[in-house]
């Protein structure tokens, strides 16, 4: 097995195309499609090969979406366990208007999923004989999976000692947050709902983050705050890793991108800083890239190279309130 499982239960066949302009109640005549696999954990698994690393994606398929899903990461080369479902795999849409550079995206909702497909992927993980060192959980869940899903993960993952990392939002973080989760990687809008708040401040966003972690709800807590950068929680004290301004042409995938390039640097045995420098240096890279293209390598390690020698970041260390 490989050292990086990543688990998508919501996986889709993104299609996107280019018109020049949207208008209502007209026949638009768009590009030729482009097709491409997408959800999640399967992101990150893609964005692992391009850095140069392996994974072994984990995700529901099903119908002709599936399969071609399927056909699209074996022509990327992608390592995958594609779990069979009942329903098709949802499709979404991105439509980019030329003249005026607007990014449409249109999310369709997954398919309906039973007990028996979603609960494959626990029982895999149960009695696996040969377990990996680290489980991304990432993505949103289709209808009939339960909320505590990634919870049920992380008990798993507590009792069988792999590192479980998730990039979730909504009820399904609320109740992952907590039970064996070795990383989490929210938003500002994210942590906030982890905190019980709508909406929080630059100026609270530190207080919080030492709540959470205080509280058990992880041990590494990774913030994504876009351009900026991310901030790197942990009980020895929180650090941020600003990020170099690029020439942005697309933000899809930079989540993604960001997780990917996190992971891999743990399997080398980064220390956290390097790893979230990583990460940044993957999720900013993404920017770089037209539609839906993810990060490279080349500009992924250029980036990291440039953190390493100019970035400075700003240190906050603190003791566990008693």
């Amino acid at each position: 097995m490989q050292k990086i499982v990543t688990i998508t239960l919501n996986p889709a066949l993104d299609k996107s195309t280019s018109i020049f302009q949207v208008q209502p109640e007209k026949k638009l005549r768009c590009d030729v499609p482009k097709f491409e696999p997408g959800g999640g954990g399967i992101n990150v698994s893609r964005a692992i090969h391009k850095l140069g690393g392996h994974s072994c994606a984990w995700f529901l398929s099903g119908g002709p979406s599936g399969e071609r899903l399927e056909e699209l990461l074996r022509d990327e080369g992608v390592e995958f366990w594609a779990a069979k479902a009942k329903n098709w795999t949802r499709e979404n849409l991105m439509i980019f208007e030329t003249s005026t550079t607007n990014q449409y995206r249109f999310g369709m909702p997954g398919p309906q999923t039973s007990e028996a497909e979603w609960k494959q992927f626990l029982t895999k993980l149960e009695q696996a004989e040969e377990l990996p060192e680290y489980v991304v959980a990432s993505g949103s869940l289709p209808p009939g999976v339960p909320d505590d899903f990634y919870y049920q993960l992380a008990v798993i993952a507590h009792k069988r000692g792999f590192k479980l990392v998730v990039d979730t939002s909504g009820d399904a973080l609320m109740k992952a947050a907590g039970e064996g989760v070795y990383l989490l990687k929210p938003n500002l809008g994210e942590l906030a709902a982890l905190a019980g708040k709508e909406e929080i401040t630059a100026m609270e966003q530190e207080k919080i983050a030492r709540k959470v972690l205080d509280e058990g709800k992880c041990e590494v807590l990774v913030v994504s705050l876009g351009p900026r950068g991310a901030m790197l929680a942990t009980k020895e004290g929180i650090h941020y890793v600003v990020s170099p301004t690029v020439k942005m042409q697309s933000a899809v995938g930079a989540g993604d991108s960001m997780v990917a390039g996190m992971v891999l640097s743990l399997i080398k045995g980064c220390s956290l800083l390097d790893v979230v420098r990583y990460g940044v240096a993957a999720g900013t890279a993404c920017t770089m890239t037209p539609g839906s293209e993810l990060c490279t390598k080349e500009d992924t390690e250029d980036i990291f190279k440039w953190l390493k020698e100019h970035n400075g970041f700003a240190q906050t260390t603190y003791a566990k309130q008693s």
